[in-house]
């Protein structure tokens, strides 16, 4: 899990995989390279239904991200595949739909422990119940909208990556390598 063969592997998800679940994809895929962890992690993203697959991006989305510098123009919107539960070391469900469509379809209790809601991860919710840590969907809105989703994603990412750091550094037998992998670079912002 801690390699290039064998990396830590999550996926975002969200209704159609094209707005809240691909944003997130790029910006953690961001802030990952920035605390320097790419090679040791791979994110993706998927929907919990089929209605969008083979789309792209929403524009609005496409818009947000570049306005970052985070090139969106490769993605694919793709619906959710049950062997992922086994082949993901973290699933982040964008919001509380998702969040129980997952945990209903999960295999058992082990996979289920691995499905957050990717609030979870902001300090400012962290406590709070999953019901409360939910992204609406900005498709119906504008693009304030994408800038809510922005933000919120935002806010989650630097305990997303703590985490997952913490993770990989548990499963390196090194003690050296483990505490270089803890100590490595904080995140940045990518606002």
């Amino acid at each position: 899990m801690s390699s290039k063969s064998s990396p830590y592997r999550i996926i975002a998800v969200c209704t159609g995989n094209i707005c809240r679940s691909p944003m997130a994809e790029l910006m953690l895929a961001e802030a990952f390279a920035a605390a320097g962890l790419a090679d040791f992690v791979v994110v993706d993203s998927a929907g919990t239904t089929s209605y969008e697959a083979g789309r792209p991006i929403d524009a609005r989305a496409a818009r947000k991200l570049t306005a970052h510098n985070l090139a969106s123009d490769r993605h694919v919107a793709r619906e959710w595949q049950p062997e992922w539960y086994t082949e993901r070391h973290l699933i982040l469900a964008l919001d509380v739909d998702h969040y129980g469509w997952l945990r209903a379809s999960a295999p058992d209790s082990e996979t289920r422990a691995r499905i957050r809601m990717l609030r979870s991860f902001d300090p400012a919710l962290a406590s709070q119940d999953p019901l409360d840590q939910g992204i609406e969907d900005p498709w119906y809105g504008d693009h304030s909208d994408f800038a809510s989703v922005w933000d919120q994603i935002q806010a989650a990412v630097p305990g997303i990556v703590d985490f997952v750091r913490s993770a990989i550094a548990e499963e390196i037998p090194d003690e050296d390598a483990r505490l270089k992998l803890r100590n490595s670079q904080q995140v940045r912002s990518i606002s």
